[in-house]
């Protein structure tokens, strides 16, 4: 995204998501890898809600399918 121009910044957890970097924006791209716990994707999607994101939509793309261990620390909230 960088390349082509558009602000783009890899964050480790939702924490690190500052409010002025969606200031202005109507969409906002997010994408993760495989070893991305999925706890910490929704905690990133919650956090851009908390934001102001009116809507939230998957898009189709390559679905990953491998499995990897949640790190020691990382619990999982129900």
């Amino acid at each position: 995204a960088r390349k082509m121009g558009v602000p783009s910044y890899m964050v480790d957890s939702a924490d690190e998501l500052q409010t002025e970097w969606l200031e202005g924006r109507q969409r906002v791209g997010l994408t993760a890898g495989a070893s991305a716990p999925e706890i910490l994707v929704k905690q990133v999607i919650d956090r851009i809600k908390a934001l102001g994101a009116v809507s939230v939509r998957k898009m189709a793309g390559i679905e990953e399918t491998i499995k990897f261990p949640l790190p020691k620390g990382l619990k999982i909230e129900e």
